[in-house]
């Protein structure tokens, strides 16, 4: 791997209009602000690296998302190996989004959009270009909406089962949920939409909750038990004993199917690209931002979830508790009093809750990138960036009456809610390898290098072994989480992604006449906006 000079990371193709003025002439600042997806320069760049980092950190925020994950819980995960299962699949999930985590680095740094994903498949699949990136620029941005909504209710629950572990008559209803997702979803917006110029300190402090809320978990969870007595779990139960309950007669295939509770944990690695019209120098920080977000997440991840299997006492507690939100039985169990468990929980609310914050910005600016190239309906409605608050601000209030509608089908039906959620991990990692394949096939020569950049044969390696992961892992992870398969336990992931494909198809051949699609601009400093690159 190696870094290259930033100044000469974009060819210089074609521009459709010609530009207002002459290459030859000093142009205004105002006449010259475009950016690399050949847009004017509209939103402030507010973020730094640290704050891009922690926007990494926090809105990955894996040690949570392990523990309380809708899709893959460490309910579902017992059974896929139990305790072993659930730290071999974690890393084993980890080790396959570093690859595809790295692919997502060199793209951004050829050219840092907050198109991502969308913007690099136009360019790396060359004359398939507008299909292939409408394609994954819808499939990211509905992976994003959902993944919005599944970590709402991941808070949502987590806030009703605090006040179900200190009630035990408690008896906790669909709708108790629904009022507390609804409260989350439009906090979220609001704080998104209102306070545009906090969100750099808001997700800095976020990244630092991380890090807080994982080492003091850690720390209770390993002395509480001594403390009060308790017994921990065996060497032999957490490294060592592998029981397979799926119903699956293969081990080898309940191991893989189960690495999706991993997978949801750490499958963002395009989070923080979205932000690349928004931070300065976005071709050096932001790989430097998932580099970061990576390292903290798996280390976060696994010496959490080490301390949490120690911890238990009572796997079949864990099973059958009623609480709505994995981690809390737990933490009762851990902390060995409900305040403890309350207390642990909390650490987790807060960070959690920022993490809503940061998906709810990510959403936004995708859908926002679409409709600036006339890929949504009513593109020319929401392509528009308030000058008041200096965000799109009507892209960030369509994203919580998205996850509003979600929210209401939640109250009719868990299992349609867990459908369209669950289909998050599909629709991303096609959005992935729609940017990722091409680049490879193409014989990763469409781009010219940005500042990191993969060099000879490692970025055929790692291109090629993130693209046979999410490949055969796309099909693997349609399959029933376990046998005998009825209604309310079938894995309708793929039906939902299978339709909302569909749906972008049908969209298409209404909207591809009107659709623009992302383009690259000359490379000259009279034209790119300060601080582009």
């Amino acid at each position: 791997m190696a870094v290259t000079d930033e100044k000469t990371h974009h060819p210089a193709p074609s521009v459709e209009k010609p530009l207002p003025f002459s290459l030859n002439d000093e142009p205004p600042i105002q006449e010259a602000a475009l950016n690399v997806s050949g847009h004017k320069q509209e939103l402030q760049r507010n973020f730094g690296l640290l704050s891009l980092t922690g926007m990494g950190v926090a809105t990955g925020n894996v040690w949570v998302a392990l523990g309380g994950s809708l899709v893959g819980s460490i309910r579902e995960a017992i059974y896929n190996g139990g305790p072993p299962g659930i730290l071999y699949e974690f890393i084993a999930a980890s080790i396959f989004y570093w690859a595809i985590a790295a692919s997502i680095a060199e793209l951004s740094s050829a050219i840092p959009s907050s198109g991502g994903v969308y913007h690099w498949a136009t360019i790396t699949a060359g004359r398939y270009g507008r299909p292939c990136g409408w394609f994954a620029g819808w499939w990211n941005c509905l992976a994003w909406l959902l993944g919005f909504a599944s970590i709402v209710q991941i808070v949502s629950a987590l806030s009703v089962s605090m006040y179900a572990v200190m009630h035990d008559d408690f008896v906790t209803k669909q709708w108790h949920v629904f009022v507390t997702y609804i409260i989350v979803t439009w906090v979220s917006c609001f704080i998104v939409g209102y306070l545009n110029r906090a969100l750099p300190v808001i997700e800095q402090l976020g990244g630092y909750f991380v890090m807080a809320g994982v080492l003091i978990t850690i720390v209770v969870c390993a002395v509480l038990p001594h403390v009060n007595h308790q017994a921990y779990a065996s060497n032999a139960t957490v490294w060592k004993d592998w029981n397979n309950e799926t119903g699956y007669s293969s081990d080898g295939f309940a191991f893989l199917l189960g690495m999706l509770n991993g997978v949801f944990a750490v499958g963002t690695p395009d989070l923080v690209t979205h932000l690349a019209e928004e931070v300065p120098l976005p071709s050096r920080n932001i790989p430097k931002a998932i580099l970061a977000q990576f390292i903290v997440g798996f280390f976060c991840g696994l010496f959490y979830l080490i301390a949490i299997l120690y911890g238990i006492q009572d796997f079949d507690a864990v099973l059958n508790s009623t609480y709505l939100f994995p981690l809390a039985e737990i933490y009762r169990q851990a902390a060995g009093t409900k305040a403890g468990a309350v207390g642990l929980l909390f650490l987790a609310f807060l960070p959690i809750f920022i993490t809503c914050i940061g998906t709810c910005l990510t959403a936004s600016r995708i859908f926002w990138t679409l409709a600036r190239d006339q890929a949504t309906p009513y593109s020319h409605y929401f392509s528009k960036v308030n000058t008041q608050t200096h965000n799109p601000f009507r892209a960030i209030v369509f994203t919580a009456c998205f996850s509003t509608v979600l929210g209401c089908i939640y109250v009719g039906s868990t299992t349609a809610f867990s459908a369209f959620a669950g289909s998050f991990v599909i629709l991303s990692t096609l959005s992935y390898v729609s940017a990722i394949l091409p680049h490879l096939l193409g014989g990763r020569k469409s781009l010219v290098p940005g500042w990191f950049w993969m060099r000879g044969v490692t970025g055929f390696v790692v291109n090629g072994i993130a693209s046979a992961y999410i490949i055969v892992f796309i099909v693997i992870f349609c399959f029933p989480f376990s046998l005998p398969v009825d209604a309310a336990s079938m894995n309708y992931a793929c039906l939902m992604s299978g339709g909302l494909s569909l749906f972008v198809l049908l969209f298409w051949f209404v909207r591809q006449s009107a659709y623009v699609g992302p383009k690259e601009v000359i490379l000259d400093e009279h034209v790119l906006a300060k601080d582009a690159i």
